[in-house]
């Protein structure tokens, strides 16, 4: 499965559907991941379909939650 890292650890994942057998693939973030947002923020983000928009917003996501500027 498709993992990002930041600082050689694990920062992003994708965890696919089909090979879970679940209803929607996931989008998760590790503690690594700078994404906090005052005192709750999202760590997992289920995903139906990936089209441009979500495309930008996952990129986004992940430039983020690796330290990198948006």
């Amino acid at each position: 499965m498709p993992t990002w890292a930041r600082d050689g650890k694990a920062a992003v994942f994708f965890k696919p559907a089909a090979k879970f057998k679940a209803r929607y693939a996931t989008l998760g973030f590790e503690q690594g991941a700078l994404l906090d947002e005052g005192k709750m923020w999202a760590t997992d983000r289920a995903l139906l379909d990936i089209d441009d928009e979500v495309a930008a917003e996952i990129a986004a996501l992940v430039r983020k939650a690796a330290g990198q500027a948006s």
